[in-house]
């Protein structure tokens, strides 16, 4: 059993940590549910792997001890939102992380609540922002059942709702003002332009007049001095 100070580790390293697919992976899968290292991302993988070790084990089973254990599995699993109430062992090995990830309070307390990503999420979770039901959960890895996901909500003393509903109003209000920016900036270049226009045309018939008057007053000296 060993020492209760020092428990057993629930997660595994991968066998080629350093494989540039498999960092690569483990960023997108990162970002996407916004761990905070990859320990947890390797908590995941060690569950995944226990499940499914489970599953395998059902299958080499004899038919009757098999009917047996595998509700136990499956019940659980249903529980937790991971496969459907008419799933099988297939469906069990068909797992994969997301899935295992998406259970998690954090994943759906970001698609639910409507932040913007998941780190805000995580933010709301650990500074004890989200309750189920009548408690209240600080623990972003925390497992949702089934029967809890729909009482996730906000604290009722939290103010992040309203929050969120600035930030929601805020984008509209800057989007309107770029476009009356830009319509008075569009209405400006115009007025000037055709002002620019108008200022040329006067100059250019000022100049033309000045011109006529000057040759008109030539041609008059010179019919001045014939005569």
């Amino acid at each position: 059993m060993g020492d209760p100070k020092y428990p057993r580790k629930v997660w595994r390293k991968p066998k080629r940590p350093l494989n540039y697919e498999l960092k690569m992976d483990e960023l997108k899968t990162l970002g996407t549910f916004g761990l905070r290292t990859k320990r947890e991302l390797w908590k995941a993988h060690t569950e995944l792997s226990r499940v499914r070790h489970q599953a395998r084990s059902l299958l080499a089973l004899r038919q009757e001890i098999r009917e047996e254990k595998e509700p136990i599995l499956m019940k659980s699993l249903t529980r937790i939102g991971l496969v459907s109430s008419d799933a099988t062992l297939d469906d069990v090995l068909n797992l994969n992380v997301d899935d295992l990830l998406s259970r998690r309070l954090q994943t759906i307390v970001s698609k639910k609540l409507g932040f913007k990503t998941p780190y805000q999420a995580r933010q709301a979770v650990i500074h004890g922002h989200i309750m189920i039901g009548e408690r209240k959960i600080d623990i972003p890895s925390y497992t949702v059942t089934v029967e809890e996901e729909n009482d996730v909500h906000f604290d009722p003393e939290s103010k992040i709702p309203e929050m969120l509903e600035k930030t929601k109003t805020e984008p509209e209000t800057t989007e309107a003002a770029a476009t009356e920016t830009t319509e008075a900036a569009a209405t400006e270049t115009t007025e000037a332009a055709a002002t620019e226009t108008t200022e040329a045309a006067a100059t250019e018939t000022t100049e033309a007049a000045a011109t006529e008057t000057t040759e008109a007053a030539a041609t008059e000296e010179k019919k001045e001095s014939t005569e």
